[in-house]
């Protein structure tokens, strides 16, 4: 079901029956659930009740007879992850979390659901408070996180073994998130790598915000997981024996990840409400939430838990103790190089010396002097890092060969066999982003994918995700420009650039050559908590630095490439990527006019964003003086740096399909056009 009010309804007014329990005590705990997330709602006067009572039951069982978790030490590397992918429901995880003693999730906070500055924000976010494993809300995205997350298990499981990384991964959905598409990338994904440590959940209520979910879809969602690979099974969702039984039997499957379908009913307890879309969001009122404590017997006060099951539930939180300070020494006892590994990957620390490996890749570059694509010196790249840096974990969607992104040493994952290191997304680029998402949430590894740019907007809410969470997601978008040719504009990015840098929190680099290209592998990989979008060109570029020095020029998202000679500068050219080459040939003409003309380099306007005023002036020149930027993609944004008279050569409308130079000459992004736009600008501001 999807987030958001549902409509007003006529629903019937007589009580609905609640089943009966199977474990009284079991059904009391899931109402200490039910009735902090009915509370919390209520008193938001917002939010939604139904997911977390429909699934109390489930959750219940869940945590009390098979989760391995340490609230005394939330990021503790072997735990079970739990993900609601139907993240609206978010007071269910919340609950748990208060419930079984998550120091930072206080009752102070259940009670200041969804306001301003509070842990418990209206979907969960990660980084809020201990134990939110994931941002969720955007349907579907929990369960190809979770995936991600599941992947990253068996192949650190085949680096460190059983005594190390040996855990499950539990993901909550609903129906809403089965109707998006990029839950079908996930699920066949998971079912082709046979994720067997992987357990679904799905909240099988036939409910969606416009009612029945028979309006919208009559998918048989069963047989979807079973024609993917999965592991299926069919449960009533508030019988306690019938869950536990199922979660047992998901455990024996090893080759195969599991889906249990929990057919359960919405606002369970609700006494007019339950069953019916009107149990989905919103505040159900006094009268409802009286009547569901008559029905379930409930007496205790708002936000109140009684002592007995309180005792109960944090019983459970204690429980995982014993089994992490086993963990804790077999860690201890491990082999000291493979200990001090598994440690420095958990920290996400890189490997001592690992620059080595940039500036080798740029003296390879200078040494060569040939022109190349920055993809394939992105490729040349990465066979350098890979070899100093074993956590990286790359992947295309269906782009291997002209992504350039598996290095030299890379083997592949595949199904039940995960010693490798690059994996095959398949043509599932927005399953691919957040599968990446889960893996780097997961820890250990430092995973990119890439794809061409285009397609970017099919990666893009993964992406935003990212930003929004501040992981360590790096994605490799190649065939960035109008330079890609023939495939025409279906393929050429033209206003994707622009979008991508409006997302806050994503560093965007597009790099000019191979030597930039290879400093911007490096400074993505010394970020730690910040996403990267790499934009790289299919075209050879000439080699415009012969620098091979560790001085990273990139650094500072933008530096003077060439200073103006002859004089005071007169004109500023600026260039990204493949157009910087432009820039410079305009430069030699102006130059040989006798116009003092730099060329600024800007590999990315997201770092130079974050410099101060003084280096900002210092590389853009004098604000009286002619500024012109060069960039095959549309002009948004860049008038901050060109001011008034500033002038832009680049796309006004989509491209082209034809040769490299017919379609940059096309639209007059060209050596010439630059060197008018600056002489028209000079005239100008006479």
């Amino acid at each position: 079901m999807s987030s958001g009010s549902a409509p007003e309804t006529v629903t019937t007014t007589s009580p609905k029956p609640v089943p009966a329990p199977r474990d009284k005590v079991l059904r009391d705990m899931a109402d200490c659930i039910r009735f902090l997330s009915m509370d919390a709602v209520q008193a938001a006067n917002s939010g939604h009740p139904g997911m977390p009572m429909g699934m109390a039951d489930i959750a219940t069982v869940l945590f009390k007879d098979f989760m391995r978790f340490d609230p005394a030490d939330p990021h503790w590397p072997d735990r079970d992850r739990f993900i609601i992918s139907n993240g609206h429901g978010s007071m269910l995880l919340y609950s748990i979390l208060y419930l079984t003693g998550y120091p930072d999730m206080t009752i102070d906070q259940i009670k200041h659901f969804r306001q301003i500055d509070s842990k418990t924000a209206g979907h969960p976010e990660y980084g809020h408070a201990s134990g939110i494993e994931t941002t969720t809300g955007p349907l579907g995205q929990g369960i190809a996180n979770s995936v991600g997350m599941a992947l990253a298990e068996r192949i650190l499981n085949a680096s460190f073994g059983d005594a190390l990384v040996d855990h499950y991964t539990y993901v909550f959905l609903g129906d809403g998130c089965l109707m998006e598409g990029i839950s079908q990338e996930a699920i066949s994904l998971a079912g082709h790598l046979r994720l067997g440590k992987l357990i679904a959940f799905f909240d099988n209520n036939s409910i969606s915000i416009d009612g029945a979910t028979s309006l919208s879809v009559s998918d048989n969602e069963t047989e979807r997981f079973r024609a993917s690979g999965w592991h299926v099974q069919e449960i009533d969702g508030h019988d306690t024996d019938a869950i536990r039984a199922a979660i047992v039997e998901a455990q024996k499957v090893t080759d195969r990840p599991s889906m249990i379908s929990c057919r359960t009913i919405i606002g369970f307890g609700f006494p007019t409400r339950a069953g019916t879309q009107k149990a989905h969001s919103d505040a159900p009122g006094p009268e409802e939430i009286a009547g569901a404590r008559k029905l379930l017997g409930w007496d205790a006060p708002p936000f109140v838990i009684p002592d007995d099951l309180m005792r109960r539930w944090r019983e459970i939180g204690a429980r995982g103790k014993p089994t992490r300070e086993a963990w804790v020494a077999r860690l201890a006892q491990a082999p000291a190089a493979l200990r001090a590994e598994f440690t420095r990957r958990q920290k996400g620390e890189l490997p001592s010396g690992w620059e080595a490996a940039v500036l080798a890749a740029k003296k390879q570059f200078v040494d060569s002097g040939k022109p190349i694509a920055s993809r394939a010196a992105s490729g040349g790249t990465l066979d350098h890092l890979f070899a100093a840096i074993p956590e990286l974990l790359g992947g295309s969607a269906d782009l291997t060969p002209s992504n350039n992104t598996k290095a030299k040493g890379q083997v592949e994952v595949k199904p039940g066999v995960y010693g490798g290191s690059y994996v095959h997304y398949g043509v599932r680029e927005h399953g691919m982003a957040a599968a990446m998402n889960g893996i780097a949430l997961h820890g250990g590894l430092i995973p990119y994918g890439g794809t061409f740019m285009c397609f970017s907007d099919y990666c893009r809410p993964s992406i935003r995700l990212s930003a929004l969470m501040g992981i360590r997601t790096i994605f490799v978008m190649t065939h960035d420009s109008i330079g890609l040719g023939e495939d025409g504009p279906t393929h050429q990015p033209v206003e994707h650039l622009a979008a991508v840098q409006a997302i806050p929190g994503l560093d965007v680099y597009r790099p000019g050559d191979a030597v930039e290209t290879a400093e911007c592998w490096e400074l993505i990989l010394r970020q730690h908590h910040r996403p990267a979008f790499l934009a790289l060109s299919r075209q050879p570029l000439p080699m415009l630095r012969a620098d091979a020095t560790a001085e990273n020029r990139s650094a500072r998202g933008a530096y003077v490439l060439h200073e103006a000679e002859g004089g005071p500068r007169k004109v500023t050219l600026i260039g990204t990527g493949s157009e910087v080459q432009l820039a410079v040939q305009a430069r030699d003409v102006l130059q040989k006019e006798g116009i003092p003309t730099a060329v600024v380099s800007m590999p990315s306007r997201t770092l130079f964003e974050e410099q101060d005023a003084a280096y900002k002036q210092s590389v853009l020149g004098p604000e009286t003086g002619a500024r012109v930027a060069v960039e095959a993609g549309v002009e948004i944004a860049w008038g901050r740096y060109l001011g008034f008279n500033g002038a832009f050569v680049g796309m006004h409308s989509f491209g082209a399909s034809g040769k490299i130079g017919d379609v940059y000459a096309k639209f007059d992004i060209t050596a010439d056009a630059v060197v008018k736009a600056a002489k028209g600008v000079l005239a100008k501001i006479g």
